[in-house]
């Protein structure tokens, strides 16, 4: 079989991208396409150094820097993908990936990190936050997403089977296109952290500065507690976040690697605050042994097993342990927050590091190499026998 393997965008390596890794190297001898490529040559390891075939917004004006002021043509530029010469066309898709065109026969295969966000179920947050929701701007802004959604529908039927990176987002798509998935968790590489039994006394966030992450929300909660956090990440956010933090609230910038992993072992709790479709980081987190505290939505809800007191009704799979990793809260507000950890800080004693590794590791890269491998290796039996 002939294989086109179909990205949003290569300009650095994050969520998506770990998901594509694991799918070029199940297909070595897969073609790569996407919208733009402006990996640096020393950065293209994990694509096994291949050379992508990139969409008609490669050369277009500032395209490095504000490929995503192009989403209104990006349905025109991922149509016009030539894939026609591949058995099979697998996308690895969050915007537009999925909606390259397919000729009668050929095989599609999507692995869905969630319909298209900006134009389904936070479009109304995408428009508060950008301060669109009125005016002429707004209205132009509206009718984009709105033509947006309709197209996102209608390409969804180019799709033979969908794969979701959570039953989260397996709901999601069914609500927004009518259509079933199978789950398949992204692979996160849970053995590149290692447990740590004892723990510091200092809580960890990890988080881009966007709105969406709630980091604000963080900050306001350890700033009323008193008690010590450490903040990761940078972003647009980082000015306006810390200037809320009081003395008991270090903020150390980007970092990654050893020095991020070290804080993650040390970690009395992660905090995460955000609605994610799945959330690698909190269970990196948990590879260390760490407890997170978490907003009791999203994907997080399928890798963190709340203790009983939440009262979440949240448990872990039969596969899974039974013992609890970590403690929800569900309203995203301060004073929400300012109670989980309260409640964390009184059941303390009851998470055991060991545990919450072993629960990390349902999630590995060998698990989703196998169940990816063989979910489209049936798929690919039963279309061409």
């Amino acid at each position: 079989m002939k294989i086109a393997v179909i990205h949003e965008w290569l300009v650095n390596y994050a969520g998506s991208e770990r998901v594509l890794e694991q799918i070029v190297k199940l297909y070595p001898e897969a073609d790569l396409f996407c919208q733009v490529d402006f990996l640096a040559d020393e950065e293209r390891s994990f694509i096994l150094n291949k050379k992508s075939k990139t969409s008609l917004i490669q050369n277009l004006p500032f395209a490095k820097k504000k490929y995503r002021n192009y989403l209104p043509l990006m349905p025109f530029a991922v149509a016009r993908l030539d894939v026609s010469a591949y058995d099979v066309i697998i996308s690895n898709s969050h915007s537009v990936a999925k909606g390259v065109k397919k000729n009668p026969g050929q095989l599609q295969i999507c692995y869905c990190h969630t319909p298209m966000r900006y134009a389904w179920d936070l479009r109304d947050q995408y428009l508060d936050e950008s301060g669109l929701n009125s005016g002429i701007k707004g209205a132009v802004v509206k009718t984009v997403l709105n033509r947006l959604r309709k197209w996102d529908y209608n390409t969804a039927r180019r799709v033979d089977h969908f794969i979701a990176n959570s039953r989260y987002i397996k709901n999601r798509i069914k609500r927004s296109y009518g259509r079933e998935a199978t789950v398949i968790y992204p692979p996160v590489d849970v053995n590149a952290f290692r447990l740590k039994e004892r723990k510091d006394d200092f809580f960890l966030a990890v988080s881009r500065m966007v709105p969406y992450k709630k980091m604000d929300l963080i900050v306001e909660a350890f700033s009323e507690l008193g008690l010590r956090l450490v903040v990761i990440g940078d972003g647009p956010d980082f000015e306006k976040v810390k200037s809320r933090a009081r003395q008991n609230i270090e903020f150390l910038g980007f970092r990654e690697g050893n020095i991020l992993q070290d804080y993650m072992q040390k970690a009395r709790a992660f905090i995460f605050a955000a609605e994610e479709d799945f959330g690698i980081v909190p269970v990196e987190a948990q590879a260390c042994g760490t407890p997170v505290i978490a907003f009791g939505r999203g994907g997080v809800t399928e890798t963190v097993i709340p203790a009983t007191s939440s009262g979440s009704g949240h448990r872990a799979p039969e596969s899974g342990p039974a013992s609890p990793t970590g403690i929800f809260f569900h309203e995203q507000t301060p004073e929400a927050l300012i109670k989980a950890v309260k409640e964390f800080e009184a059941s303390e004693d009851g998470f055991n590091p060991s545990e919450i590794r072993k629960n990390a590791e349902r999630f590995g890269i060998e698990r989703f190499r196998r169940e990816f491998g063989a979910f489209v290796d049936e798929k690919i039996s039963k279309a061409y026998g």
